[in-house]
């Protein structure tokens, strides 16, 4: 394991290394000044009366009258208590220094719990409401933040932990008073709140640049965002962290975003974050005429849009659950769903673009509607098959039918084990579906789980894990890509295949080949000792297993095989499409115990 421990520590990237290690010396030895600055938020109001003319838009009403977390709406009007996890009940260290609380804790279980009501998502609806008329909605607003600083002081207690929970706190407030057009006149308690944040967040970056993550995006936007507002307030030590967070902001999108438009962390809700992170961004800069970020940036933003644009479905905004999701969401202007993306493809698309996603009405035009951004005329040309080499993804399609291939091609560390995993989609319905992630800190059986391979529609070899895991949101032994055939694509069918051989010399290619119709996935497997087992992670439905068949109303799949089939079973296992949130799907199985090929045909 060692040696695996080595390999994988080159792949992290001796820089992240150096600037990781340096961190936590300068946290343990205190030469990082984190541990000694500090800051005072102003008395007083955060927002003033709103002065402009009423906006007569839909407001997201997901925290106006219910809190609402991980997507999960749920009734209750009171103030939150900050410390208090919204998934478990119990209570966060409230009065130490950020710094000398543990990353995790047994008995608080997930810190997300905690972290979820202090990302103010309550304060762009709030904000709405306030510029819908409400005069209610300001006092809640201020009342609501006067007591998370009280209840919260500067640097203690586990809301100051984490540099990127700060700088969602930060973009949100932006938010809200672009929203309520007090970027240049804010008052001094929002100006001073947001300073206290700024000097948490950048002495710290480092650590989240090092992370090749959405932290280092956040943190960035933050700092660039919340350096300008500075500045445009007459406070010059808004520049610092203006310049700071330009250069990350430009250096990460740089690094961390593929040529294909893929992103870093193989995940379609980071995607979501990352690109929702840039998009805020540029709508700042914009608003206040600050100069162009470079050509280099906006290229990659455009096809970081046109990647989540083809992940996302046009007609019901849902995407595939792959890669980690820990359940965020940014730039919540819509009470549309939680696992709705059309919104983020929109004002993306809109702003890097200059064109739409979606070019008939729907909910997802509400955040162009607040922001007082054009619709543009022109739109975003159909998707066609396609394949994001650089990041690893086939996109297969026909009439009414859409396949998701994933191979292993990794430049940045894979969170789950899902190689050659399929999501297939009938419909808009998802047929072959990916586990999700459930939580972070629930437990170590959950992060086994959830992202192990049998969360995902791929072949488990001898009982084994593709990738062996080294730590909680690190994976060893990182799979490469032995076999690629290019994408085909014909007027009689679209076809691609990819294999990779892992560290017991266990081989899996997996060839597929749509059509009208009809799906023909042929797996391809040998070097394993003592047995395979396929998993078809089924859409909750009513399934028959007849014979070599499982059928119901959505389609039928039949199997076969060159040699002979041990056992074909429909199981029970489970799914988290919202943070926190499980439940039970079917899930076909079919085990062998020689090499051979595992023919498997959907008809619909």
């Amino acid at each position: 394991m060692s040696l695996v421990k080595v390999k994988t520590a080159l792949g992290l990237g001796l820089p992240n290394l150096i600037r990781v290690s340096a961190y936590q010396l300068g946290i343990k030895t205190g030469l990082n000044k984190v541990k000694s600055i500090t800051s005072e938020v102003k008395q007083g109001d955060f927002f003033t009366p709103y002065i402009g003319p009423t906006f007569n838009i839909q407001c997201n009403t997901q925290w106006f009258n219910k809190h609402t977390y991980f997507g999960i709406e749920q009734s209750n009007l009171a103030l939150p208590n900050w410390h208090k996890s919204c998934l478990n009940g119990e209570l966060a260290p409230a009065e130490k220094p950020w710094y000398l609380i543990g990353d995790f804790n047994n008995q608080l279980g997930d810190i997300k719990g905690v972290w979820e009501a202090s990302r103010f998502d309550w304060v762009v609806s709030f904000a709405q409401h306030v510029a819908s008329g409400d005069e209610n909605a300001l006092k809640k607003l201020n009342s609501w933040l006067i007591n998370w600083v009280k209840i919260n002081p500067t640097y203690n207690g586990v809301n100051w932990k984490c540099g990127q929970e700060a700088s969602i706190r930060v973009m949100h407030l932006a938010l809200a008073t672009l929203l309520l057009k007090q970027t240049q006149n804010t008052p001094p308690a929002l100006l001073s709140l947001i300073k206290a944040h700024l000097k948490r967040i950048s002495p710290t970056i480092m650590y989240a640049v090092a992370q090749d993550n959405n932290h280092g995006t956040s943190e960035a936007a933050a700092l660039y965002i919340g350096g300008t507002w500075l500045v445009l307030n007459g406070d010059s030590d808004g520049v610092k962290w203006q310049k700071q967070g330009l250069k990350w902001l430009e250096n990460r999108a740089h690094k961390l975003i593929e040529e294909d438009g893929s992103f870093s962390q193989y995940s379609v809700t980071y995607h979501r974050v990352m690109l929702d992170t840039y998009s805020l961004a540029e709508v700042w800069r914009q608003k206040h005429d600050l100069p162009l970020f470079t050509k280099r940036l906006y290229a990659k933003l455009k096809v970081a849009t046109n990647w989540l644009f083809y992940f996302t479905n046009t007609n019901t905004g849902d995407a595939p659950n792959l890669g980690a999701n820990d359940g965020a969401r940014l730039i919540p202007l819509t009470g549309t769903d939680y696992r709705d993306f059309r919104p983020s493809v929109q004002l993306a698309s809109a702003v890097f673009n200059n064109k739409v996603a979606y070019d008939f009405s729907g909910d997802f035009n509400i955040p162009l509607n607040w922001l007082e951004l054009n619709i543009p005329e022109q739109s975003i040309v159909g998707k066609a098959p396609k394949d994001f080499i650089n990041g690893g993804y086939t996109y297969l399609a026909c009439t009414n039918a859409v396949l998701y291939f994933n191979y292993p091609m990794f430049k940045f560390r894979p969170s789950q084990c899902d190689a050659l995993h399929i999501d297939f989609w009938l419909n808009g319905q998802n047929i072959f579906r990916d586990g999700g992630t459930f939580s972070y800190n629930a437990g170590q059986k959950y992060i086994d789980y959830y992202g192990g391979v049998k969360s995902h529609n791929t072949v488990e070899f001898d009982s084994h894990e593709q990738m062996p895991r080294l730590s909680r949101f690190l994976l060893g032994d990182w799979l490469k890509t032995s076999t690629k055939k290019e994408l085909a694509v014909s007027n009689e069918y679209q076809a691609v295949t990819a294999g990779y051989k892992d560290r017991f010399g266990c081989e899996h290619t997996r060839a597929i080949k749509l059509q009208p119709n009809l799906l023909i996935i042929k797996d391809i497997i040998n070097g394993f000792k003592d047995k395979a087992i396929l998993r078809l992670r089924l859409a909750p439905a009513d399934w028959q297993l007849v014979g070599d068949s499982v059928v119901s109303e959505l389609c039928t799949i039949n199997f076969s095989a060159d040699i002979n089939i041990k056992r074909i079973e429909l199981t029970t296992g489970y799914e988290s499409r919202y943070y926190y949130q499980e439940s039970e799907i079917p899930v076909l199985e079919i085990e062998v115990n020689k090499p051979g090929i595992l023919t498997t045909e959907v008809k619909f």
